[in-house]
C-alpha cells in the first residue's frame, strides 16, 4: 500500500453559484485552476489503481457553505480525476471536501482506502 500524497496548490477558488461571471472570464479562471493542478500533481499519482480518498482543503480567509464548497472546487476535483487517469464520477475514488481559514490555496491529499 502507497503512504498517502499530499500536495498545496496556490490557486485562489472563489464560489460561483451565483457569480455573474462572462463565460470568457470562467473559462480562464478554470483552465488557470486545471493547469496548476496538473503542473503541482506528483506524476505517480497516476499510477494508482485501488479505491481512493481524496480530500480537497480549500483554505481561504472566508468559509463557504457545503454547496459553494463543492462548486469552488470544481474545476480541482476535475483536473485530480484526470491527473489520475479516470473520471471524476468513477466509483474507484471517493471524494471529500474541507475547509479552513487562511491564505489562498488548496491542498490535495490522495490516499488508499482498499484495493
Amino acid at each position: 500500500m502507497n503512504q498517502p500524497m499530499e500536495f498545496s496548490v496556490p490557486i485562489e477558488t472563489p464560489s460561483t453559484a451565483n457569480s455573474r461571471e462572462h463565460w470568457a472570464a470562467k473559462a480562464g479562471r478554470v483552465k488557470n485552476q486545471r493547469k496548476a493542478v496538473s503542473y503541482l500533481m506528483p506524476a505517480e499519482a497516476r499510477s494508482w489503481r485501488p479505491v481512493l480518498l481524496v480530500t480537497l482543503t480549500r483554505v481561504a480567509p472566508r468559509s463557504l457553505d457545503t454547496d459553494n464548497l463543492q462548486g469552488a472546487l470544481k474545476a480541482v476535483r476535475d483536473q485530480v480525476a484526470s491527473g489520475l487517469g479516470v473520471d471524476d464520477r468513477t466509483t474507484l475514488v471517493e471524494w471529500r471536501y474541507r475547509q479552513e481559514r487562511g491564505g489562498h490555496c488548496v491542498r490535495i491529499r490522495i490516499e488508499e482506502i482498499g484495493t
